[in-house]
């Protein structure tokens, strides 16, 4: 395919022959390593028809190119960069040289900066990936996700896949959220008390834009998804972390003037605390005592493969505060990208509103992919083979930190799939996280989790979602061994 021919423009006030100008731009080009090596030129014929010059000009320049070794001839297939052309330079420019901005004073409003860490791209290139929250190919039903994909695209499903829903959503997913996955956690909701959403995190920020101010104050778990953090930071409402416990967040601890508690009582991130049923009771009684909305993120309930997990506390709501936010994107694959909010009708209104005015709604092939893969019962085996794989991880995973003396700081009561671990007091985790890199073994500090000035250094979490039951106890050696060097090496106090 050659390089389309929309790409090539003479500048208006260029100096020199049309012809000059011609090999200037395309020297240009390949130089600024838009035009690579090997790549197709538009014929002489569509040239000149696009520049409007005369055909002979264009093959002027080309043969001046072509001497020069900027381009090659094929013969009658036509003209390409050639493979001897000028490399473009491996620096980059100065960025001074780019921008006459003072982007200090430009920018109104931060959003970068946060406590968020950036997971590697390349983590399946390492032996001992125990990092959270990522797919794993061998378990994926690739088959039926593809056949459900495919029949998203048919004729029948084509005003589905190519309609502008504004702020709606795929019926046939939402009636099956509606109908079959709400209920297993004890919560019944009308179809516009449902929302589509990009996945949690953009569930908890349309929660949040809706919901809080800067006169607002809002409750969080520490720790807690450090993502939800900095959503309510940004958000400029008035922050108040409270330190959770073997239970999960003290409803005791939130303060009189709270409007909105963030909590995940079913799996607490990133400890994995349950709370007991006695203490959802007494969440709900100070939320309602103080006339506060609890927003309650019950992102890994499918992974309860040791008991069923407990219910809901939307599922125990008598008065309509609690939003629920579920995902599909830990039990299926992160990248989908699709959750949900559930709600009172007036607030899923506003968040309604607010999404189609920031994205409209999520893609119509994949809520109607989603719906097909839900409704056709391949999400339940899918869940079913997970679970049992997640099983024997986690069995691996207890006898290996119990045969190298870890140490377990907390773990789900019902499953899951991770450990919040906590190393010597004095281990920096980011150091050693750093350290274990050089040996294959990729762990999650745990410090971006805490908030305030006391960032607790000696937390990380491993996740086994992604790594093979054969490699758990190799990669837990490697892992012990560390902290053991790091203790002798000096890095702890003695």
């Amino acid at each position: 395919m050659a390089l389309p021919v929309e790409t090539f423009f003479l500048q208006p006030d260029a100096q020199g022959t049309l012809q000059s100008q011609i090999q200037q731009m395309i020297a240009q080009g390949i130089l600024s390593g838009r035009f690579q090596h090997g790549e197709k030129l538009p014929s002489t014929r569509k040239l000149a028809a696009h520049l409007g010059v005369s055909r002979i000009t264009v093959t002027i320049a080309y043969t001046e190119l072509l001497a020069n070794d900027y381009l090659m001839s094929k013969g009658r297939s036509g003209y390409y960069v050639s493979e001897n052309a000028p490399s473009p330079p491996s620096f980059s420019p100065s960025p001074d040289t780019l921008d006459a901005v003072d982007w200090t004073r430009a920018i109104g409003q931060r959003f970068s900066g946060g406590v968020t860490p950036s997971k590697p791209q390349d983590w399946p290139s390492y032996r001992y990936p125990f990092v959270y929250g990522q797919a794993d190919q061998s378990l994926f039903d690739h088959a039926n996700w593809r056949l459900c994909a495919l029949q998203a695209l048919g004729q029948r499903d084509f005003s589905s896949m190519t309609s502008d829903y504004y702020d709606q959503d795929d019926p046939q997913l939402i009636e099956f959220i509606a109908r079959h996955t709400l209920p297993r956690r004890g919560i019944t909701a009308a179809p516009e008390q449902i929302l589509i959403t990009l996945g949690a995190q953009n569930a908890l920020w349309l929660t949040a834009q809706v919901l809080l101010t800067q006169r607002r104050r809002a409750a969080l778990e520490d720790p807690c998804y450090h993502a939800l953090r900095d959503i309510l930071v940004q958000s400029r409402c008035h922050v108040t972390p409270v330190r959770v416990d073997k239970d999960g967040l003290p409803p005791e601890a939130v303060p009189p003037d709270t409007d909105v508690i963030f909590t995940t009582p079913s799996h607490q991130c990133p400890t994995n605390a349950t709370m007991p049923m006695p203490r959802r009771r007494a969440l709900l009684a100070r939320a309602r005592e103080i006339d506060a909305l609890i927003v309650e993120d019950d992102y890994e309930f499918e992974t309860s493969f040791l008991r069923p997990p407990s219910p809901a506390l939307k599922s125990l709501d008598t008065d309509g505060r609690v939003i629920y936010v579920g995902s599909f994107s830990k039990s299926l694959f992160p990248g989908l990208r699709l959750g949900y909010l559930v709600g009172s009708e007036p607030f899923i209104r506003e968040a309604r509103a607010l999404r189609a005015s920031v994205l409209r709604h999520p893609p119509g092939h994949i809520q109607r992919t989603a719906a097909y893969f839900l409704s056709l019962g391949h999400y339940d085996a899918l869940v079913r083979k997970m679970g049992n794989v997640l099983h024997e991880r986690r069995t691996a995973m207890e006898e290996a930190i119990a045969q190298y003396g870890l140490t377990i700081a907390g773990q789900g009561a019902h499953g899951g799939s991770s450990f919040w671990m906590r190393a010597p007091d004095g281990i920096d985790t980011r150091i050693l996280a750093t350290r274990l890199r050089n040996r294959s073994v990729l762990i999650e500090p745990g410090h971006s989790f805490f908030g305030g000035e006391d960032q607790q250094r000696n937390f990380y979490r491993l996740g086994y979602s992604s790594i093979p039951t054969s490699r758990i106890s190799e990669g837990m050696k490697a892992l012990a061994s560390e902290i053991v060097s790091m203790t002798h090496s000096g890095h702890i106090p003695a």
